[in-house]
């Protein structure tokens, strides 16, 4: 039976609870309300954007609302934590000679961490009120931004992402669906209003409209979820992103009030350059990206993604460190050494053309000096 309740104490007591346990927002929804999200993961999945994200069309009906993946849910409590970085990413996706990875991923795993926090939470409020509760953090079918947006932590951009005025686009999010009846928060409202800057960004043209994505065409599920070889097409556009991109989340206007993350687990682990990286046999990727959202897609699928970038940095001392994956045993490595191979020679010939027709401007110049001398 579902615990009714509309006591703003006990709503409370979970917002200072959730505080003490590290969390920076807390929102409340009803998860029974009609909501249109089942719509647009309908027309999403007809249109064949999610690709090789096979298990979003075999969950569709679990995803499509939060009672069809548990019948007994009757409130969502949304929480939010925030992984600001210490920089912005933009400038730093100009720098072809460094190997750029999304904020997200650049510390501990958050599954972990927000996982370990709701259950905490989970078991006070069970042992509070008695209910029964479910949690989520991102890997079940539970449509979490739409539940955000409902219980006012912020709203979906016309990137699709979750915006928060407060933070920013930097914000986690972790779920308990519960059986007590809770009084909802209003929703937020958009308000992106004119502005296109995410759209306007994106490298490889991922947004068909604004509020759609066609995660085909994304760097993030490229580099993420795509498992053969990228399309070519794609291959200039990523740059030097080799796990993920945070371009239309960076460039949103919104992270002017956003702050730089208190979460220790969350700062930087590492930074390695192309030279390390591509030496990374699969052992040494598992020690390097051990309890890190990178390790999941493994050692072969992140290789290519550090061959297409090595190969877009046009940098010639790179050559010998991929030379060495000619003989890779995976042909998902070997087949993008010898494309990076070729994008280096490329851009060695450019600049040796570049550096010929400079020398001859030069000397016609100091011919006509002559002559008119």
């Amino acid at each position: 039976m579902p615990i009714s309740t509309s006591n703003p104490a006990l709503r409370r007591k979970i917002a200072e609870q959730a505080s003490a346990l590290g969390f920076d927002a807390v929102g409340f929804a009803d998860a029974r309300a009609p909501w249109d999200a089942a719509d647009r993961l309908a027309t999403f999945l007809a249109n064949g954007f999610h690709g090789d994200m096979g298990w979003m069309a075999i969950h569709a009906a679990r995803r499509a609302h939060p009672t069809a993946l548990w019948a007994d849910a009757r409130s969502a409590i949304v929480l939010g934590l925030n992984y600001g970085p210490d920089h912005d990413p933009l400038p730093r996706r100009a720098i072809a000679e460094q190997p750029l990875i999304s904020v997200y991923a650049l510390g501990a795993d958050y599954h972990d961490l927000i996982k370990k926090r709701l259950k905490s939470l989970g078991r006070w409020l069970a042992n509070t009120s008695g209910c029964n509760l479910k949690v989520f953090v991102d890997t079940a079918p539970l449509m979490e931004k739409p539940l955000a947006a409902r219980a006012g932590l912020g709203w979906q951009g016309k990137h699709t992402n979750l915006v928060n005025r407060s933070f920013g686009s930097w914000l986690f999010l972790g779920v308990i669906l519960t059986d007590l009846e809770l009084d909802p928060d209003p929703a937020e409202t958009d308000h992106c209003g004119t502005c296109s800057h995410c759209i306007d960004i994106c490298p490889t043209k991922a947004f068909p409209a604004p509020y759609q994505l066609d995660a085909r065409r994304c760097i993030s599920y490229l580099t993420i979820e795509h498992p053969g070889p990228i399309d070519p097409e794609f291959r200039k556009p990523m740059g030097n992103h080799i796990y993920g991109c945070d371009d239309c989340l960076a460039v949103c206007p919104w992270n002017k009030f956003a702050t730089q993350t208190s979460e220790i687990a969350f700062a930087p682990r590492h930074s390695l350059g192309f030279a390390q990286l591509l030496a990374m046999d699969d052992e040494t990727f598992r020690l390097a990206f051990a309890k890190s959202s990178i390790k999941r897609i493994g050692r072969n699928r992140f290789m290519r993604n550090v061959l297409i970038a090595a190969g877009n940095s046009g940098d010639c001392a790179l050559t010998g460190p991929i030379a060495n994956l000619l003989d890779d045993p995976s042909p998902l490595v070997r087949g993008m050494s010898i494309w990076a191979l070729g994008e280096i020679d490329l851009a060695k010939a450019k600049a040796a053309r570049a550096e010929k027709q400079t020398h001859e401007s030069d000397q016609d110049v100091l011919l006509e000096w002559d002559r008119l001398g």
